[in-house]
């Protein structure tokens, strides 16, 4: 069953001449890392404020592990989901760990349950319990606030969380940083994740897979590789620069382009790359050893092998599996 299913899902507000959604349909499966993108105005963000009913589809239902969303009550959908966007939206007056607290406390937890996981969620986006947890909003760098927003939302346990933009304000390095975190809490926590971006790089980055629109409508869905190498259309091949080699390179992941492991392979000491890992690097790493291939790892596991061949296969848009 898909966490989250569109089926023919359409929004027009009133005295607009054509829908701002027009007949969506896609399934977001379980635990993957799900993009919106395209131009401003092609109906990404009213997508998504669908799902958590902030906007009611015109058309079209939505389901949530299989339940039509408008069977829920709206506070007791919007607790079930974690909700992050561009502005932040911490409450100035309360601390960082009162900001994180907010829906474990809408949802009646007790003060030995919040504080442990209140202390816990600020370790996992790396801003130390004891140096944070008593500072304030001002207190804290854009991206310090971003991650606190995070924490937030991540605080009662949604297994569905909704993002809007959510680096959009943040400067290029610190974005990149909070790139990178996002990637590794998703690895670790595995949450089914709809991200809302106008940015293709991140996009390509950060994304399981990519759902493309214009105008309203959806018109290609599939994985950033996929999406690089077979673009649907002129519109999707210039909006990813699908013929820029060395960006596919920079932004697809080694698990994209990697092989399986041999029936008969043995490790005998040759270099390794994280699967997470950009082509990029993978192409310097190969280069710079001179080896025929790379073992693939994910956390400390052999997953796959990557050579010359399977990146020069990525990159021309063939299989190499």
């Amino acid at each position: 069953m898909s966490a989250i299913r569109f089926e023919n899902v359409s929004r027009q507000f009133a005295g607009t001449v054509r829908p701002s959604v027009d007949n969506c349909s896609f399934d977001v499966e379980e635990g993957t890392f799900v993009v919106l993108l395209g131009p401003s105005g092609c109906g990404k963000t009213t997508l998504l404020k669908m799902v958590n009913r902030l906007y009611e589809p015109t058309t079209g239902r939505i389901y949530i592990d299989g339940v039509d969303i408008r069977k829920l009550k709206v506070t007791t959908l919007r607790q079930r989901i974690g909700y992050v966007i561009q502005q932040i939206g911490l409450f100035p007056h309360m601390t960082v760990a009162q900001n994180v607290a907010v829906v474990p406390n809408l949802l009646g937890w007790s003060r030995e349950r919040i504080a442990p996981r209140v202390d816990e969620l600020l370790t996992l986006i790396e801003l130390p319990p004891d140096e944070y947890r008593d500072r304030y909003p001002s207190q804290l760098s854009g991206g310090q606030q971003q991650r606190v927003g995070l924490a937030r939302a991540l605080a009662g346990d949604p297994r569905l969380m909704l993002m809007d933009e959510p680096f959009g304000a943040i400067d290029a390095i610190t974005r990149a940083g909070l790139q990178t975190e996002m990637l590794r809490l998703q690895r670790q926590l595995k949450k089914t994740i709809l991200f809302v971006t106008h940015d293709v790089e991140e996009a390509l980055r950060l994304a399981d897979k990519i759902v493309i629109m214009q105008a309203g409508r959806i018109v290609q869905y599939d994985t950033p590789f996929t999406i690089l190498t077979q673009p649907a259309s002129t519109f999707v091949h210039d909006l990813v620069g699908a013929d820029d080699m060395v960006r596919q390179l920079s932004l697809l992941r080694v698990e994209s382009a990697m092989a399986d492991i041999p029936v008969n392979y043995h490790r005998n000491g040759e270099p390794t790359i994280d699967a997470q890992d950009d082509l990029r690097a993978a192409l310097s790493l190969l280069l710079r050893t001179g080896v025929n291939a790379l073992t693939v790892l994910h956390d400390t596991r052999a997953v796959g092998i990557l050579s010359l061949e399977h990146i020069r296969d990525s990159a021309s848009g063939r299989s190499s599996v």
